[in-house]
Protein backbone atom coordinates (compact mmCIF):
# COMPACT_ATOMS: atom_id res chain seq x y z
CA UNK A 1 0.00 0.00 0.00
CA UNK A 2 0.76 3.43 -0.37
CA UNK A 3 2.44 5.41 2.11
CA UNK A 4 0.20 7.92 4.11
CA UNK A 5 1.18 10.97 6.44
CA UNK A 6 -1.41 11.23 9.11
CA UNK A 7 -1.27 13.89 12.11
CA UNK A 8 -2.70 13.96 15.80
CA UNK A 9 -2.85 17.64 17.57
CA UNK A 10 -2.82 17.00 21.16
CA UNK A 11 -4.95 20.24 22.84
CA UNK A 12 -3.17 22.53 24.84
CA UNK A 13 -5.41 20.95 27.53
CA UNK A 14 -3.92 17.30 27.29
CA UNK A 15 -0.41 19.74 27.46
CA UNK A 16 -1.03 20.99 30.42
CA UNK A 17 -2.42 18.06 32.46
CA UNK A 18 0.41 16.00 31.42
CA UNK A 19 -1.24 13.64 29.29
CA UNK A 20 0.84 13.73 26.21
CA UNK A 21 3.53 10.79 26.78
CA UNK A 22 0.29 8.52 27.13
CA UNK A 23 -1.42 9.92 24.12
CA UNK A 24 2.25 9.73 22.74
CA UNK A 25 2.73 5.93 24.20
CA UNK A 26 -1.19 4.81 22.24
CA UNK A 27 -0.49 6.41 19.31
CA UNK A 28 2.90 4.27 18.66
CA UNK A 29 2.26 1.32 20.31
CA UNK A 30 -0.92 0.72 18.85
CA UNK A 31 -0.48 2.21 15.21
CA UNK A 32 2.86 0.92 14.78
CA UNK A 33 3.13 3.91 12.43
CA UNK A 34 6.94 5.34 12.23
CA UNK A 35 6.72 8.91 13.98
CA UNK A 36 8.70 10.92 11.41
CA UNK A 37 8.29 14.51 12.82
CA UNK A 38 6.89 16.66 15.57
CA UNK A 39 6.63 20.18 16.22
CA UNK A 40 5.27 22.37 19.40
CA UNK A 41 2.78 25.08 18.18
CA UNK A 42 1.64 28.66 19.98
CA UNK A 43 -1.78 29.04 17.50
CA UNK A 44 -2.05 32.56 16.03
CA UNK A 45 -5.55 33.90 15.58
CA UNK A 46 -5.19 33.64 11.79
CA UNK A 47 -3.73 29.78 12.13
CA UNK A 48 -7.24 29.10 14.08
CA UNK A 49 -9.39 30.58 11.98
CA UNK A 50 -7.80 28.79 8.91
CA UNK A 51 -8.12 25.63 10.53
CA UNK A 52 -11.60 25.59 12.61
CA UNK A 53 -12.86 26.66 9.01
CA UNK A 54 -12.33 23.43 7.92
CA UNK A 55 -12.97 20.92 10.72
CA UNK A 56 -16.85 20.57 9.50
CA UNK A 57 -17.05 17.62 6.92
CA UNK A 58 -19.30 15.33 5.32
CA UNK A 59 -16.61 12.68 5.05
CA UNK A 60 -16.34 12.84 9.44
CA UNK A 61 -18.02 9.65 10.71
CA UNK A 62 -18.90 11.89 13.81
CA UNK A 63 -22.29 13.71 13.98
CA UNK A 64 -22.53 17.22 12.93
CA UNK A 65 -23.34 18.46 16.14
CA UNK A 66 -20.09 16.89 17.83
CA UNK A 67 -18.05 18.11 14.71
CA UNK A 68 -19.22 22.11 16.38
CA UNK A 69 -18.44 21.54 19.37
CA UNK A 70 -14.75 20.27 18.23
CA UNK A 71 -14.35 23.61 15.81
CA UNK A 72 -15.74 26.00 18.79
CA UNK A 73 -13.45 24.52 20.98
CA UNK A 74 -10.70 25.00 18.49
CA UNK A 75 -12.23 28.55 18.61
CA UNK A 76 -11.79 29.08 22.04
CA UNK A 77 -9.23 27.08 23.21
CA UNK A 78 -6.33 27.09 20.56
CA UNK A 79 -6.03 30.59 19.98
CA UNK A 80 -4.07 33.22 22.08
CA UNK A 81 -5.57 33.73 25.74
CA UNK A 82 -8.15 37.21 24.87
CA UNK A 83 -7.14 38.73 28.19
CA UNK A 84 -3.35 38.19 28.31
CA UNK A 85 -2.79 37.72 24.57
CA UNK A 86 -0.26 34.55 25.02
CA UNK A 87 -0.16 31.88 22.85
CA UNK A 88 -1.47 28.46 23.81
CA UNK A 89 0.69 25.28 23.42
CA UNK A 90 -0.76 22.29 21.13
CA UNK A 91 1.59 19.72 19.93
CA UNK A 92 1.75 18.15 16.32
CA UNK A 93 2.97 14.36 16.37
CA UNK A 94 3.30 13.46 12.37
CA UNK A 95 2.71 9.59 11.63
CA UNK A 96 3.74 7.99 8.32
CA UNK A 97 3.14 4.22 6.98
CA UNK A 98 0.69 2.28 5.44
CA UNK A 99 -3.27 3.14 5.78
CA UNK A 100 -1.95 5.83 8.84
CA UNK A 101 -4.99 7.85 8.39
CA UNK A 102 -6.90 5.18 9.55
CA UNK A 103 -4.92 3.58 11.97
CA UNK A 104 -4.39 6.96 14.11
CA UNK A 105 -8.18 7.82 13.85
CA UNK A 106 -9.16 4.77 15.02
CA UNK A 107 -6.57 4.64 17.98
CA UNK A 108 -7.83 8.67 18.72
CA UNK A 109 -11.49 7.49 18.70
CA UNK A 110 -14.68 9.99 18.16
CA UNK A 111 -16.80 12.12 20.57
CA UNK A 112 -20.27 11.09 21.36
CA UNK A 113 -22.38 10.40 24.46
CA UNK A 114 -23.12 6.77 24.63
CA UNK A 115 -19.15 5.66 24.46
CA UNK A 116 -18.05 3.72 27.74
CA UNK A 117 -15.39 1.15 25.84
CA UNK A 118 -11.70 3.18 27.18
CA UNK A 119 -10.50 1.69 23.90
CA UNK A 120 -9.43 4.77 22.54
CA UNK A 121 -7.46 7.52 23.64
CA UNK A 122 -10.85 10.30 23.48
CA UNK A 123 -12.24 7.33 25.84
CA UNK A 124 -9.23 7.81 28.46
CA UNK A 125 -8.48 11.31 28.12
CA UNK A 126 -11.78 13.00 26.46
CA UNK A 127 -14.77 14.28 27.82
CA UNK A 128 -18.55 14.68 26.79
CA UNK A 129 -21.15 15.50 29.69
CA UNK A 130 -24.70 16.71 28.95
CA UNK A 131 -27.56 17.95 31.03
CA UNK A 132 -30.57 16.13 31.10
CA UNK A 133 -32.04 18.05 28.64
CA UNK A 134 -29.02 17.14 26.38
CA UNK A 135 -27.57 20.55 26.70
CA UNK A 136 -23.51 20.26 26.31
CA UNK A 137 -21.95 20.86 29.67
CA UNK A 138 -18.30 20.25 29.49
CA UNK A 139 -16.09 19.10 26.40
CA UNK A 140 -12.47 18.38 25.95
CA UNK A 141 -11.67 16.34 22.56
CA UNK A 142 -7.98 15.59 23.73
CA UNK A 143 -6.66 14.51 20.60
CA UNK A 144 -7.36 15.89 16.91
CA UNK A 145 -7.04 13.60 14.06
CA UNK A 146 -8.22 13.84 10.17
CA UNK A 147 -11.05 11.40 8.84
CA UNK A 148 -9.38 11.24 5.64
CA UNK A 149 -6.80 11.30 3.78
CA UNK A 150 -7.98 14.12 1.36
CA UNK A 151 -8.96 16.06 4.96
CA UNK A 152 -4.85 14.81 6.32
CA UNK A 153 -3.25 16.27 3.42
CA UNK A 154 -5.86 19.56 3.86
CA UNK A 155 -4.86 19.86 7.03
CA UNK A 156 -1.45 19.66 7.40
CA UNK A 157 -0.96 22.03 4.47
CA UNK A 158 -2.39 24.57 6.81
CA UNK A 159 -0.07 24.07 9.93
CA UNK A 160 2.66 23.71 7.47
CA UNK A 161 2.14 27.19 6.07
CA UNK A 162 2.11 28.67 9.78
CA UNK A 163 5.01 25.93 10.80
CA UNK A 164 7.83 28.71 10.93
CA UNK A 165 6.00 31.77 12.61
CA UNK A 166 3.70 29.85 14.92
CA UNK A 167 6.37 26.85 15.89
CA UNK A 168 9.47 25.52 17.56
CA UNK A 169 11.22 27.06 20.64
CA UNK A 170 8.09 28.68 22.30
CA UNK A 171 8.71 31.84 24.35
CA UNK A 172 6.32 33.58 27.32
CA UNK A 173 3.86 30.47 27.00
CA UNK A 174 3.76 29.72 30.49
CA UNK A 175 2.71 32.25 32.94
CA UNK A 176 4.02 32.24 36.36
CA UNK A 177 4.12 33.97 39.89
CA UNK A 178 6.03 36.78 41.06
CA UNK A 179 9.73 35.60 42.18
CA UNK A 180 9.67 32.46 40.16
CA UNK A 181 12.98 32.39 37.73
CA UNK A 182 11.95 29.72 35.18
CA UNK A 183 14.98 27.96 32.92
CA UNK A 184 15.26 25.45 30.52
CA UNK A 185 16.69 22.24 30.09
CA UNK A 186 17.78 20.28 26.96
CA UNK A 187 16.41 16.09 27.49
CA UNK A 188 17.24 13.64 24.19
CA UNK A 189 15.02 10.36 23.98
CA UNK A 190 17.73 8.03 23.24
CA UNK A 191 17.63 5.59 20.38
CA UNK A 192 17.40 2.24 22.23
CA UNK A 193 13.89 3.71 22.85
CA UNK A 194 13.02 3.58 19.26
CA UNK A 195 14.69 -0.11 18.44
CA UNK A 196 11.40 -2.04 18.48
CA UNK A 197 7.76 0.00 17.60
CA UNK A 198 6.06 0.34 20.86
CA UNK A 199 4.99 3.33 23.08
CA UNK A 200 8.24 3.54 25.60
CA UNK A 201 9.27 6.74 23.82
CA UNK A 202 6.12 8.30 25.33
CA UNK A 203 6.13 5.98 28.65
CA UNK A 204 9.66 7.76 29.53
CA UNK A 205 7.82 11.45 28.36
CA UNK A 206 5.33 10.12 30.80
CA UNK A 207 7.48 9.82 33.75
CA UNK A 208 9.29 12.77 33.04
CA UNK A 209 5.56 14.54 33.42
CA UNK A 210 6.60 13.99 37.30
CA UNK A 211 8.87 17.30 37.61
CA UNK A 212 5.97 19.37 36.67
CA UNK A 213 7.83 21.33 33.77
CA UNK A 214 6.02 22.56 30.84
CA UNK A 215 7.32 20.95 27.61
CA UNK A 216 8.09 24.11 25.04
CA UNK A 217 9.59 22.46 22.13
CA UNK A 218 10.08 19.17 20.93
CA UNK A 219 11.72 17.22 17.52
CA UNK A 220 12.46 14.05 16.33
CA UNK A 221 16.00 14.34 15.54
CA UNK A 222 18.70 12.41 13.87
CA UNK A 223 21.87 12.95 15.01
CA UNK A 224 24.81 13.52 12.87
CA UNK A 225 28.46 12.33 13.49
CA UNK A 226 29.41 15.97 13.47
CA UNK A 227 26.43 16.51 16.26
CA UNK A 228 27.69 13.61 18.24
CA UNK A 229 31.24 14.93 18.05
CA UNK A 230 30.08 18.24 19.09
CA UNK A 231 27.78 17.36 21.89
CA UNK A 232 29.75 14.55 23.81
CA UNK A 233 32.62 16.42 22.96
CA UNK A 234 33.54 17.35 27.19
CA UNK A 235 33.06 13.53 27.64
CA UNK A 236 36.23 12.07 25.57
CA UNK A 237 38.74 13.58 27.78
CA UNK A 238 37.11 12.39 30.62
CA UNK A 239 36.83 8.66 29.52
CA UNK A 240 40.77 9.18 28.02
CA UNK A 241 42.17 10.59 31.63
CA UNK A 242 39.79 9.63 34.59
CA UNK A 243 39.41 5.74 34.01
CA UNK A 244 42.53 4.60 34.83
CA UNK A 245 42.20 2.60 38.00
CA UNK A 246 39.13 0.56 36.40
CA UNK A 247 41.04 0.36 33.35
CA UNK A 248 43.81 -1.03 35.39
CA UNK A 249 41.71 -3.51 37.30
CA UNK A 250 40.10 -5.05 34.52
CA UNK A 251 43.53 -5.43 32.45
CA UNK A 252 45.30 -7.07 35.57
CA UNK A 253 42.32 -8.94 36.15
CA UNK A 254 42.59 -10.75 32.44
CA UNK A 255 46.65 -10.68 32.03
CA UNK A 256 46.10 -13.04 35.72
CA UNK A 257 43.72 -15.09 34.73
CA UNK A 258 45.78 -15.48 30.55
CA UNK A 259 49.41 -16.02 31.98
CA UNK A 260 48.27 -17.71 35.90
CA UNK A 261 50.18 -15.31 37.90
CA UNK A 262 49.96 -12.56 40.05
CA UNK A 263 50.42 -9.06 38.55
CA UNK A 264 51.93 -5.89 41.49
CA UNK A 265 49.72 -3.37 42.01
CA UNK A 266 52.18 -0.91 40.55
CA UNK A 267 52.21 -2.70 36.91
CA UNK A 268 48.39 -2.68 37.35
CA UNK A 269 48.33 1.37 37.35
CA UNK A 270 51.43 1.63 35.04
CA UNK A 271 48.72 -0.45 32.35
CA UNK A 272 45.82 1.61 33.10
CA UNK A 273 47.72 4.92 32.13
CA UNK A 274 48.73 3.20 29.03
CA UNK A 275 45.61 1.91 28.32
CA UNK A 276 43.29 4.34 29.23
CA UNK A 277 43.37 7.42 26.56
CA UNK A 278 43.00 3.72 23.75
CA UNK A 279 39.77 2.38 26.35
CA UNK A 280 38.83 6.23 26.52
CA UNK A 281 39.04 6.31 22.64
CA UNK A 282 37.06 3.11 21.95
CA UNK A 283 34.28 4.22 24.12
CA UNK A 284 34.11 7.49 22.85
CA UNK A 285 33.43 6.01 19.24
CA UNK A 286 30.87 3.69 20.64
CA UNK A 287 28.82 6.35 22.01
CA UNK A 288 28.82 8.32 18.65
CA UNK A 289 27.88 5.02 16.98
CA UNK A 290 24.75 4.92 19.60
CA UNK A 291 23.25 8.25 19.12
CA UNK A 292 24.23 8.52 15.54
CA UNK A 293 24.31 5.26 14.07
CA UNK A 294 27.93 5.84 12.68
CA UNK A 295 31.52 5.95 14.09
CA UNK A 296 34.14 8.78 13.13
CA UNK A 297 36.81 6.68 12.35
CA UNK A 298 34.52 4.47 10.04
CA UNK A 299 32.62 7.87 8.62
CA UNK A 300 33.39 9.31 5.38
CA UNK A 301 33.64 13.02 4.92
CA UNK A 302 30.86 14.06 3.29
CA UNK A 303 28.92 12.23 5.37
CA UNK A 304 29.67 14.06 8.81
CA UNK A 305 27.24 16.37 8.49
CA UNK A 306 24.29 14.04 7.08
CA UNK A 307 21.06 12.98 9.34
CA UNK A 308 22.10 9.65 11.22
CA UNK A 309 20.47 6.21 11.05
CA UNK A 310 19.53 6.82 14.42
CA UNK A 311 16.04 8.04 15.88
CA UNK A 312 15.95 10.08 19.18
CA UNK A 313 13.58 12.40 20.28
CA UNK A 314 14.51 16.16 21.66
CA UNK A 315 12.76 17.69 24.20
CA UNK A 316 12.78 21.41 25.69
CA UNK A 317 12.13 21.49 29.30
CA UNK A 318 10.82 24.71 31.20
CA UNK A 319 9.83 25.49 34.71
CA UNK A 320 11.51 26.54 37.98
CA UNK A 321 14.95 24.30 38.70
CA UNK A 322 14.05 23.05 35.39
CA UNK A 323 17.65 21.07 35.10
CA UNK A 324 16.96 19.45 38.72
CA UNK A 325 13.74 18.45 38.60
CA UNK A 326 14.82 16.35 35.64
CA UNK A 327 17.94 15.17 36.55
CA UNK A 328 16.12 13.66 39.66
CA UNK A 329 13.36 12.23 37.50
CA UNK A 330 16.30 10.57 35.11
CA UNK A 331 18.15 9.10 37.89
CA UNK A 332 22.16 8.43 37.66
CA UNK A 333 24.29 7.38 34.61
CA UNK A 334 24.00 3.87 35.80
CA UNK A 335 20.92 1.62 35.64
CA UNK A 336 21.97 -0.10 37.82
CA UNK A 337 22.43 2.43 40.87
CA UNK A 338 19.27 4.36 39.66
CA UNK A 339 16.34 4.63 42.68
CA UNK A 340 13.60 2.73 41.86
CA UNK A 341 11.03 5.02 40.13
CA UNK A 342 12.96 6.77 38.29
CA UNK A 343 13.74 6.69 34.02
CA UNK A 344 17.05 4.81 33.87
CA UNK A 345 16.09 2.42 36.49
CA UNK A 346 12.82 1.45 34.84
CA UNK A 347 14.39 1.77 31.34
CA UNK A 348 17.99 1.73 31.07
CA UNK A 349 20.40 -1.60 30.28
CA UNK A 350 23.78 -0.03 30.97
CA UNK A 351 25.71 3.21 31.46
CA UNK A 352 25.47 3.59 27.61
CA UNK A 353 22.25 2.67 26.75
CA UNK A 354 20.35 4.65 29.69
CA UNK A 355 16.88 5.42 27.83
CA UNK A 356 17.89 9.75 28.36
CA UNK A 357 19.88 12.40 28.29
CA UNK A 358 19.02 15.09 30.42
CA UNK A 359 21.53 18.74 30.85
CA UNK A 360 23.26 18.75 33.76
CA UNK A 361 23.26 22.63 34.10
CA UNK A 362 21.36 25.60 32.61
CA UNK A 363 24.73 26.60 31.05
CA UNK A 364 25.23 23.23 29.21
CA UNK A 365 21.61 23.14 28.36
CA UNK A 366 21.86 26.36 26.38
CA UNK A 367 25.37 24.53 24.43
CA UNK A 368 23.36 21.46 23.85
CA UNK A 369 20.08 23.38 22.63
CA UNK A 370 22.16 25.18 20.34
CA UNK A 371 23.67 21.87 18.67
CA UNK A 372 20.47 19.93 18.57
CA UNK A 373 18.03 23.25 17.27
CA UNK A 374 15.30 21.63 18.30
CA UNK A 375 13.64 24.85 17.03
CA UNK A 376 14.21 23.65 13.63
CA UNK A 377 11.19 23.33 11.08
CA UNK A 378 11.39 19.85 9.83
CA UNK A 379 8.00 19.37 10.35
CA UNK A 380 7.42 21.64 7.15
CA UNK A 381 9.92 19.93 5.29
CA UNK A 382 8.42 16.17 5.65
CA UNK A 383 5.23 17.94 4.66
CA UNK A 384 6.60 19.73 1.61
CA UNK A 385 7.68 16.52 0.60
CA UNK A 386 4.78 14.09 0.69
CA UNK A 387 2.30 16.86 -0.94
CA UNK A 388 5.27 19.38 -2.91
CA UNK A 389 5.87 23.34 -1.99
CA UNK A 390 3.23 25.07 -0.39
Amino acid sequence: MVQQLAYAIVTSHSLHKSRTGGIIARLLARTGLELVSTRLFGPSQALVDEYARELISDDDPQERDIQEHIRNYVVKNFAPDARTGRRRRVMMLLFRGEDAVHKVRSVVGDMGPDRRTGEAIRDTYGDLVMDDENRLVYFEPAVLAAPTVKEAQQKLKIWARYSDSDGGILQNVIAYRPGEVPERTLVLIKPDNFRFPGGRPGNVIDLFSRSGLFIVAIKVHRMSVAQALEFYGPVKEVLRTKLGDMVGARARGVLEKEFGFAIPLDVQAKLGAQLCPLYGDHQFENIVRFMSGRAPSECQAEMMYKPGTEKCLALIYEGTEAVRKIRDVLGPTDPSKAPPGSIRREFGQSIMVNAAHASDSAENAQREIAIINPGENDFRQVVEEAYGKL
